[in-house]
């Protein structure tokens, strides 16, 4: 999972199918989503999208009644193979949650989490913590707010605030990878806004592939733009097309609130 393979794509699906159980919630899902971009993935309730997140960074198999076959390629690499650890994958790959999920300590010790686990043979120094801990928080664009109460708990921090010290967590481990699963849906539309403000901060840094139900959402903050329904992939595009100009009835049914 180290070493970049030479392609364009940061994900690339082949036939991809899941059950739980006896049911059947991914079909056949072919994807390529391109390295460096804003990918958006829409669709009604239980269509798959968030199914298709916790795939590519493994939660899915937490739980014991979940069969996946095909192949997921994060970079080249699939993260299924045998030779694959799963600490490498959720390393490599960040996953911010619907609501925010600081963890019950100070917001120094909550960027530094990862970093701790993950990086423990780089022995940094205290200093060299702080360094990396405020550049994560200058990424983020939070910073300024809380710079001077970094031994404060994480949880006294507005839900905004919150979500974007979850995504500065991720961020010194050096991921490739961001998905979001409804990473607004929890904020005021004030949250919502500066929370989209830095996704596209981050684009170019990091492949991002977020998940949403609000249409604006996804056609403000992305560059491409998946349509899924019932487990399957209906339409993938640039986000301007797909939302004017989609080539399938489903996606233009959707789009305009006929259905989901």
């Amino acid at each position: 999972m180290n070493e970049k393979a030479a392609t364009d794509y940061a994900i690339h699906t082949d036939k991809l199918n899941l059950w739980y159980g006896t049911f059947q919630a991914l079909f056949d899902v072919d994807l390529d989503i391109k390295d460096g971009i804003i990918t958006s993935l829409i669709g009604p309730s239980g269509c798959g999208k968030s199914t298709f997140l916790r795939s590519v960074n493994r939660i899915n198999e937490r739980l014991g009644y979940v069969r996946i076959n095909g192949s997921i390629d994060v970079m080249g690499k699939n993260i299924y193979d045998p030779d694959v650890e799963l600490l490498q994958v959720r390393k490599q790959i960040g996953m911010v949650f619907q609501r925010p999920n600081p963890l019950p300590l100070s917001i120094r010790d909550n960027v530094l989490f990862g970093y701790n686990i993950h990086m423990r043979k780089e022995r940094a120094s205290r200093s060299q913590k702080d360094e990396i801990m405020e550049a994560a928080l200058r990424q983020v664009l939070l910073w300024d707010k809380v710079k001077d109460r970094l031994n404060a708990r994480a949880t006294e921090l507005s839900l905004e605030e919150q979500q974007k010290l979850c995504i500065a967590r991720l961020l010194p481990v050096k991921p490739t990878l961001l998905l979001m699963d409804e990473p607004c849906s929890a904020l005021d539309p004030k949250g919502t806004e500066a929370v989209e403000e830095l996704i596209w901060e981050l684009r170019g840094q990091y492949t991002i592939l977020i998940v949403t139900h609000n249409m604006a959402q996804a056609r403000r903050a992305s560059e491409e733009c998946i349509f899924m329904l019932m487990g399957k992939v209906v339409e993938h595009g640039q986000t301007q097309d797909v939302f004017v100009t989609p080539k399938r009835k489903e996606t233009s049914d959707y789009i305009e609130g006929r259905y989901g």
